[in-house]
């Protein structure tokens, strides 16, 4: 079995569930997991755990996230994208200068309030909103705090005119973000009626455009045994926690799972991963009910 990260470039039309399906066909394994859900119209970066791997997904998916997105003024759709009816239309001759523009995109940096579009797949008494959608009801969602950490104005134009304005922004984010949820809000903030109309992920659990895959690309290298050159360790996912190295006495406690002495630097982290030659060996949390003790959030096999 293989183990590790592959970056892959999810395409246009296809699901991150689709992405999983055609891997398991490729590399003729089961023990596969995406990072998080990019919408069918939604290109980009989509990290998949293979093996070992897995056990991490979850830590992968709540990693920031960079994307490029297109914004287009003039009307808004059910779906917030490009791929909804349209509920709302304003065809006057639109002006906004660069400045406007800036304006409302740093108004809306940092922490922000957002409501999950009706067309998501949050959970709202059991059921996911985009099947309410598809029934034509419409209900109350609870906001959601998010985190946008940048917005940059892609364009170098000073002045933007038409009945329909359409810029690219590049947004890096926490985990629940929605750029098309976003997209409605710098339309809000600048007096007119929005949609996201494109979308590509360009960084996820610090992967970027540049280092993945295609599946197709992934196919011609299976077919020429090359396949591992895509695969990264896992321990390049785990990036964003802090690492320690371990001495061999301590191995036989890490490997057989045991509370250990809190490190210091969970004083001020959620994890600390615990290093032995290059390989992450086990991630540690602090003790929930044992102060001073760390316990084990994730443990991986000595021998991958």
């Amino acid at each position: 079995m293989k183990h590790g990260i592959l970056p892959v470039w999810k395409e246009r039309g296809m699901t991150s569930h689709d992405v999983v399906f055609k891997l398991r066909k490729i590399l003729k394994m089961k023990k596969i997991g995406h990072t998080g859900t990019l919408d069918p119209e939604v290109e980009g970066v989509l990290p998949i755990c293979l093996g070992d791997a897995t056990r991490i997904a979850s830590l992968i998916t709540d990693t920031g996230k960079e994307y490029v997105a297109k914004v287009k003024l003039g009307w808004s759709t059910e779906t917030e994208d490009q791929t909804g009816e349209i509920v709302e239309r304003d065809s006057s001759y639109k002006q906004l200068s660069r400045a406007q523009i800036e304006e409302a995109l740093a108004k809306l940096t940092g922490e922000i309030e957002q409501t999950p579009p009706m067309y998501s797949a949050v959970k709202v008494n059991g059921k996911r909103l985009y099947e309410y959608a598809r029934e034509g009801r419409v209900i109350d969602r609870p906001s959601r705090i998010v985190q946008i950490d940048a917005i940059e104005l892609l364009e170098d134009a000073v002045q933007f005119e038409g009945e329909a304005i359409e810029f690219s922004i590049r947004v890096s984010c926490g985990k629940g973000t929605y750029i098309r949820t976003l997209a409605v809000q710098i339309g809000e903030l600048l007096g007119y009626p929005a949609h996201m109309s494109q979308l590509e992920r360009t960084m996820s659990g610090g992967f970027r455009a540049e280092q993945c895959i295609t599946l197709q690309q992934l196919q011609e290298a299976v077919d020429e045994g090359k396949e591992m050159d895509a695969i990264r360790p896992l321990e390049e996912a785990l990036f964003e926690f802090p690492q320690v190295q371990i001495e061999e006495s301590m191995l036989p406690l890490i490997e057989n799972g045991q509370v250990l002495q809190q490190l210091d630097i969970l004083k001020t982290h959620s994890y600390v991963v615990l290093m032995n030659e290059g390989k992450a060996l086990a991630i540690y949390m602090r003790h929930p009910t044992k102060e001073g003790l760390m316990k084990p959030f994730k443990m991986f096999p000595f021998n991958r």
